[in-house]
């Protein structure tokens, strides 16, 4: 499970946070670092708070924006610590672990964090498929980045042991599927083509959209469309447009 996961973070403003992060990866048995537009990076005291954990943030990729950096990952779930205009699903760590250990042996998944003062925003949050939160205390909730990092990788460990030593697990939906799941890239591309589209019926108001893009958003991502699906999707919005040329 561990070689298929990326650890995500945006806008870390401490690069200390970041060699926590790494850090609390390597004991849990992850390596794939991935970076937004870190404030400052690398840096002496991520190096310093890695603690024997450098080689992760020697091999850590860095991207402009979070788009690229969940661009070919067929599950992204991004950690949220309130409750959001519009719901979402949202899972506790445990819960997040017993859906990725049936998808994890060869698909790529991303766990998001945000920004250590307010986290991610709800455009980012939009991106994924479900959102992590960390059931801790009401009255004192705030958690170290890395200690977050930890909650959550320990409890996705756990669920790779638990299926070495339990190897009749069931796959995700009951079968083996027989296409590929679609990538955040693919879905992006879609989201684009249906708001074209819809646009283009009138059925979106580019003036007054109200929240019709993310709830569509919530609706295909709790779905987990593979690449054929969104294919046949984007087919279906191509013929529309046609149509409303005649």
């Amino acid at each position: 499970m561990s070689a298929n996961i990326r650890i995500v973070l945006v806008n870390t403003t401490h690069p200390g946070n970041i060699g926590g992060v790494a850090r609390a990866m390597k004991n849990m048995n992850f390596s794939e670092l991935h970076l937004v537009a870190p404030k400052k990076f690398p840096h002496t005291n991520a190096d310093a708070r890695a603690s024997g954990a450098t080689d992760l943030l020697e091999s850590a990729v860095v991207h402009e924006t979070l788009e690229q950096a969940i661009a070919d990952c067929q599950l992204v779930v991004g950690t949220s610590a309130r409750g959001r205009h519009i719901p979402w699903p949202v899972v506790d760590p445990r819960e997040l672990a017993s859906i990725v250990e049936p998808i994890s042996a060869d698909k790529k998944i991303a766990v998001v964090f945000g920004r250590e003062d307010r986290g991610l925003t709800n455009e980012e949050l939009h991106l994924c498929h479900h959102h992590v939160h960390i059931p801790s205390n009401p009255d004192f909730s705030s958690l170290n980045l890395a200690a977050a990092v930890q909650v959550i990788t320990y409890e996705l460990r756990m669920a790779e042991l638990y299926v070495d030593e339990n190897r009749d697990i069931r796959p995700q939906w009951g079968t083996e599927w027989d296409i590929d799941l679609a990538e955040s890239a693919d879905l992006e591309r879609l989201f684009a083509h249906m708001e074209e589209a819809l646009t283009d019926i009138e059925f979106l108001d580019p003036e007054n959209p109200r929240q019709l893009m993310p709830r569509l958003r919530r609706l295909y991502l709790r779905a987990m469309p593979d690449k054929v699906e969104v294919n046949v999707l984007r087919g279906i919005l191509t013929a529309t447009q046609k149509q409303t040329k005649k």
